[in-house]
This record gives structure tokens, sequence and C-alpha cells, in this order.
């Protein structure tokens, strides 16, 4: 299957060679030349055959409604644009509704897997007509992981749920790291344990706390012990915050997610903690997140 695909950072590149290993063909465009191969928006469809599917993975925000706003001119009836950034759910209905004046279908797809999604596949959750859904399913069964389909991907619901789902998600993801950094700070803090890295590393099986998350944190620590490289200075990329608006929203006590969003604003001040360490290291593990060194350094 023919697919065009914006933007090709950390992510976008990733997924563009995932798709090519399941033999579709991809056609990137990214404003940096040494890695586009077309020069334009409007390049990209001319290489396209109709019907096209497009795959936006830009950042959130005006990057994406710009790059939705041009493909509205670019694009034909019959078309499909999918968002698979992290944008606001909230954004998504505008999308769609710019795109289907136009004729052009929109999905909206919440991704995650960050830098290791090439090699172990990227979990999918979709927002959209199940027509559109099912149209790029090609491209969605070469992305998720193996094995059954819905252990790695999910049509969510209409418009907009692919964007929420993928929301919820990294307002958990963002209290399993601060519980995993509160645990390695304790740790490292009672003098009876004499081997940190171990002990966390012992929990990666049979145990009811292992994760992907776990395994990453005993990662970190083997390539640097005691996390003297790095700060504990942690950024915050908007899903968190806008988990939190919706547990206010709707009257859900997210205790632990917002405890865990406002550590992250607490980071940012003077002093330092290991915990907020543990959850910076993750963050680089898993998605190449940058990372602040230490003072130190």
């Amino acid at each position: 299957m023919q697919l065009g695909l914006i933007g090709l950072g950390k992510m976008g590149a990733n997924m563009r060679s995932r798709l090519k290993q399941f033999d579709h063909e991809v056609v990137g465009y990214d404003p940096r030349p040494e890695v586009t191969d077309v020069a334009s928006l409007a390049d990209l469809a001319a290489a396209l055959e109709a019907p096209r599917v497009v795959w936006v993975m830009v950042p959130s925000g005006a990057p994406t409604r710009e790059t939705v706003e041009k493909l509205a001119d670019v694009l034909s009836p019959g078309d499909l644009v999918i968002d698979g950034g992290n944008s606001r759910y909230t954004d998504d209905a505008v999308h769609a509704e710019l795109l289907d004046a136009k004729g052009i279908g929109y999905l909206d797809c919440g991704v995650s897997g960050g830098v290791w999604g090439l090699e172990n596949g990227y979990g999918l959750m979709a927002g959209g007509a199940a027509s559109d859904v099912e149209k790029a399913m090609p491209i969605f069964d070469a992305l998720r992981p193996p094995g059954e389909r819905a252990d790695g991907f999910v049509h969510a619901g209409p418009v907009g749920a692919g964007h929420y789902a993928k929301m919820v998600h990294n307002g958990i993801e963002y209290g399993l790291m601060h519980a995993y950094g509160e645990g390695y700070e304790l740790l490292a803090a009672e003098p009876l344990i004499d081997d940190v890295e171990g002990t966390l590393r012992a929990w990666t099986h049979g145990t009811v706390i292992r994760s992907w998350l776990l395994d990453l944190l005993v990662k970190a620590l083997q390539e640097d012990p005691g996390l003297t490289e790095i700060s504990d200075y942690t950024t915050d990329s908007g899903e968190g915050r806008w988990t939190v608006e919706e547990a206010i929203r709707h009257s859900v006590p997210a205790n632990v997610i917002s405890a865990a969003l406002f550590a992250r604003f607490a980071s940012r001040q003077e002093g330092g903690s290991p915990t907020l360490k543990a959850v910076s290291a993750l963050r680089n593990q898993f998605g190449g997140h940058a990372v602040k060194p230490s003072a130190h350094q």
C-alpha cells in the first residue's frame, strides 16, 4: 500500500522504516532536505496515487493545524488524512470538519512505542469512521506489534476518540514512571540495600510490578549507575496536563496522575530529586526525550 508520511523525526523516521519492512511504499515529507523524499506537500500529493492516504506526524498545536490546512488544498475528494501526533482531542473535530468540506476523510490515531516502535511495533488507538479505519488497516497492521490485532490496535470510537485514549494512556504513564522513581529513591536511601540496580532487575520477571518501564529503568541504571549524568529536570509534553483537566471536568479523582504532573513542575525548581532523575531517565529510554545534564558536568 502507498502512504504519504509527513514528519520524519524520531518517531516518523522509524515508522517509515517499519512500513518499508512490510513492503509498503512510503513517500515522506519533512522540511529538512537531507531526510525528505519530496520538496513540498504539493509534490507529496503528486507522488501518490488517488485515493491517497497521508499520515501526519508533526508536533501538536499550530504545526499540525497548519499541515492539515495545507493538505486540504492539495488533496482530493476521497483521500484520507491520519493525524498520528499527540494532538489534543478537541482539535480533531476542527480538522475533520475542515477536511470534510473538501470531501477528504480524517482519522486521529494515538501512537505509543517511542523510539522502540521500529523493532517492537506501536500501540495504536484510532478515532473516526469505520470505513476510513478499514481503508488504512494495512498500515495499522504493519505498525502494530505482531500477534492478535486487538492486543495492539483499537478503533476507540468516532473522531477524537483515538487522541483521547492516547491522552489517558500518557497520564497513566506519568503515574507509573513516578512510582518507579519513588521506589528507586527509597531503595537508594536505605543502607541495607547493597545492590539497587540488582533489586530492581530482580523485579523484572515474575513479580506483579514487572513492566517494560521497569526494564528501561534497569537499563538506565546499568548505563549510568546512580543517574549521575543527568539532572532531575523533567518536562511535560501536554498530555498529562490535559488528562488532569479531563479528570476535573468528569469529577474523576485522578490523585496519582495529578501528583506525578505536579512533581514534574517541582523538578524545575531549585534542588534535586532522585525520583525525578529516574523519571527523566525513563523518558529518555523509551522516547528518546532530551535530558538536562547534571550540574557537575
